[in-house]
């Protein structure tokens, strides 16, 4: 994509000035040494190149760019990993970019609190390994654990692959740091668990995706460390028989950290893609049933679901390769070559209407996009369901007429649009399915409150 910059007003270039006095030459980055990652998240969707990418180095820093922004009326996106899949990172003509890949670092871990302080640039995997080094575990899990950040986690609240056990990034934050638009730093990074002090303004900058602040630094509630793991794949013939061995689960299996499914037609085409045949006949549908523990009791659980007439059939790892090879196929990475355009929607819906919608919604893309490939995935125990979408060639504004089909549905039936990828501005026109007027009315207020003159992450969201 060719670069395309407007010529700066004044008033930007003077600003523009002052920010690089600030931060230094790292730190703010003009020109040709703005790199083409800051155009998009990971959806792939923007296209405008930020005026300039700030990289402050300390909290200080972030606060007065900030309130050099504030004054001149200067939008600001933040930046973290730009991973997320909804285009809550991507600038428009004429917004600054601020990263946070210069504020990193894990500044304490607590053995006896069993909390982790660290800055918002830290990425998962190293806070995670940390974690494991010093024998605990950061309950925070996602795919993109290699390369999203722990401030852009929690600003979008991200959820991942073992919220059954461990909820969403919010449920294990316990202090936060953050500073506001005109470069107000609030700070409480407590420890505590209990802490009923009036309005949780932690709660309230999670989730909201760079509109009200900018996160700096966190502490995180950590767990025990698994002394083992086991996985197991089941092959499963209807999904009453997935809730079924959803609720034998969770009484039978006290460690149970992770219950995901896959749709045949997801699991089919994955299981080619990966050159394996764990099963001789891709089953209508596949269960990944993960325990923080070691084989004996999800053997036991297995063969309680086997004489109960739950599954069909059963493969249990007796490696971590074994394992891994499961979790391929639930990835389902290699599809993004195999079906170029792949659309990965993420919806939530209650656990027991999650089939009726995948069939709704198969049901309908089909009949209007014949030839399209339609599947489903997801975190059934937590009733988080993906739908990954690929049109034939010469389909206009695909995009749009997925998204319209689909959160249709998940409106009709009581659901939420976004289960854990965010509104940013890819869905923000479907808000209105999920959140009542009365409920954007409350988050416009919040929004005015916070940021009277709109320059942080505008046009997200709301």
């Amino acid at each position: 994509m060719t670069r395309q910059e407007p010529p700066a007003p004044e008033g930007v270039t003077a600003l523009l000035d002052r920010l690089a006095e600030l931060l230094g030459p790292q730190g703010c980055l003009t020109g040709d040494r703005i790199p083409e990652g800051a155009r998009s998240d990971a959806s792939r969707s923007g296209r405008n190149l930020p005026l300039a990418v700030l990289r402050p180095a300390t909290v200080e820093q972030v606060s007065r760019a900030l309130a050099l922004c504030h004054a001149a009326g200067q939008p600001v996106v933040p930046q973290g990993g730009m991973t997320g899949l909804a285009g809550g990172a991507n600038p428009r003509t004429g917004d600054i970019a601020l990263s946070l890949q210069r504020l990193t670092g894990i500044e304490e871990i607590d053995p006896e609190a069993a909390t982790m302080t660290l800055k918002a640039g830290t990425v998962l995997q190293s806070a995670q390994e940390a974690a494991a080094a010093a024998g605990f575990l950061f309950p925070v899990d996602l795919g993109a654990r290699g390369s999203c950040t722990v401030g852009g986690n929690i600003a979008t609240n991200a959820g991942g692959l073992r919220v059954i056990r461990d909820g969403m990034t919010r449920d294990n934050l316990l202090g936060l740091e953050a500073v506001l638009a005109d470069g107000t730093v609030l700070s409480n990074l407590g420890k505590t668990v209990k802490n009923n002090t009036g309005y949780d303004l932690r709660h309230l900058l999670a989730g909201s995706e760079g509109t009200l602040g900018v996160i700096t630094r966190a502490v995180f509630r950590l767990r025990p460390l698994p002394r083992a793991r086991s996985t197991a794949l089941c092959a499963l013939g209807n999904y009453a028989d997935v809730l079924a061995l959803l609720a034998l689960a969770r009484t039978d299996l006290p460690g149970l950290s992770a219950f995901e499914a896959m749709w045949q037609d997801y699991f089919a085409l994955n299981q080619r893609l990966a050159g394996l045949r764990l099963f001789a006949e891709p089953p209508p549908f596949a269960v990944i049933v993960e325990v923080q523990s070691d084989t004996i009791a999800l053997q036991g659980f297995l063969e309680r679901a086997f004489d109960e007439g739950l599954i069909a059939d059963a493969l249990l790892a007796q490696t971590e390769s074994q394992a891994q090879d499961f979790w391929t196929l639930r990835d389902g990475h290699a599809m993004d070559n195999h079906l170029p355009g792949l659309i990965n929607l993420d919806v939530s819906i209650s656990v027991g209407r999650l089939d009726d919608f995948a069939r709704a919604c198969r049901s309908a893309l089909l009949a209007r996009f014949p030839g399209a490939h339609v599947s489903f995935f997801g975190h059934v125990g937590d009733s988080n369901l993906h739908v990954a979408v690929a049109f034939p060639d010469g389909v206009e504004d695909k995009d749009h007429a997925a998204d319209d089909i689909a959160y249709g549905l998940v409106r009709d039936l009581g659901g939420s649009i976004s289960a854990e990828h965010g509104i940013g501005t890819l869905k923000r026109a479907w808000l209105g399915h999920s959140r009542s007027p009365a409920e954007i009315a409350a988050m416009r207020a919040i929004k005015t409150a916070l940021d009277d003159r709109g320059i942080l992450n505008p046009g997200k969201v709301l």
